[in-house]
């Protein structure tokens, strides 16, 4: 696995599995890569253009939700970039430079319908992150509201677990962890009913936030394939799992060959390369309007 990001000569603050992020001085730069990641781990096979996708549909939302809280963008514009980043091609329409924040350690989660874990969990005891649920849901199901479901971030390849809310409180404040829940929740209504006129479903995601200057702002990338899971209205059917534009295709294949999930991940054979890159430009294109 060859990574161009690997030549930029400025301190790397953090590699994580997708975005390598640097420090430029005042602020700093974060590069979305064509790494993707599955299970927490990441996967041998790069997936060319996945970073320039999940970088210009991140520039859409921020921008779309600018308004419901500020964010830490300066510019995710190649062309307003120093000149001392000019140099690295590869950083065009894959990048942006930001504030510096302090983040918040805790992920955002909002669920809308019930999938993935939040499916596991209610079928043992009718709970998603402990948060009770009417009886009769089935796979897929929309909630009968969105509900904050927060995990813990961890480090160092150990997994990120559900918290509750209290346990959220615990590790932040009362203040901060009502903010985190309120921002999250009026950010997913706004992006999951837009969506929704695009004939996209957006069934749950994943936001991170930050202070600068006191004051909370959003952070990381939001409402793409690789932090949220997207359906399409035209094939949606509550009671078994939906095929997916993001990375359950990844997933799904994974499932398949019974990898037992620990290192080395598999590479990804062609076919499914395409496929999945296929799917991030599809729901580009559908909530933009614009072409890849």
């Amino acid at each position: 696995m060859t990574n161009m990001q690997d030549n930029i000569d400025m301190p790397l603050i953090h590699r994580g599995k997708v975005r390598d992020v640097y420090d430029i001085g005042e602020n700093i730069l974060i590069v979305a890569s064509d790494r993707i990641s599955a299970f927490d781990f990441v996967i041998p096979t790069l997936i060319p253009n996945k970073g320039k996708v999940l970088h210009q549909l991140s520039m859409f939302w921020f921008d779309f939700v600018k308004d419901i809280l500020p964010n830490h963008i300066i510019t995710g514009n190649f062309e307003d970039f120093p000149q001392e980043l000019k140099k690295y091609e590869y950083l065009r329409g894959r990048s942006m430079i930001v504030k510096k924040a302090k983040r918040v350690d805790i992920e955002c989660i909002v669920r809308g319908y019930l999938a993935g874990s939040g499916w596991k969990e209610y079928q043992k005891s009718k709970t998603v992150c402990s948060i009770p649920l009417p009886e009769g849901l089935k796979e897929s199901s929309k909630l009968p509201q969105n509900i904050f479901t927060p995990s813990s971030k961890e480090e160092g390849g150990k997994h990120d677990e559900n918290i509750s809310f209290e346990e959220t409180v615990k590790r932040t404040d009362e203040n901060t962890a009502r903010q985190l829940k309120d921002n999250s929740l009026a950010l997913y209504k706004r992006a999951s009913e837009y969506a929704l006129q695009k004939g996209i479903i957006l069934a749950d995601t994943k936001l991170e936030f930050g202070y600068y200057g006191g004051e909370m702002i959003l952070i990381d990338e939001i409402f793409t394939p690789d932090s949220s899971r997207f359906w399409e209205v035209s094939k949606y059917e509550e009671g078994k799992p939906q095929d997916s534009l993001d990375k359950q295709y990844v997933r799904d294949y994974l499932e398949q060959i019974k990898w037992n999930k620990s290192s080395p991940a598999p590479e990804l054979p062609k076919d499914i390369v395409d496929k999945t890159i296929g799917k991030y430009i599809d729901v580009y294109e559908k909530l933009t309007g614009k072409k890849f």
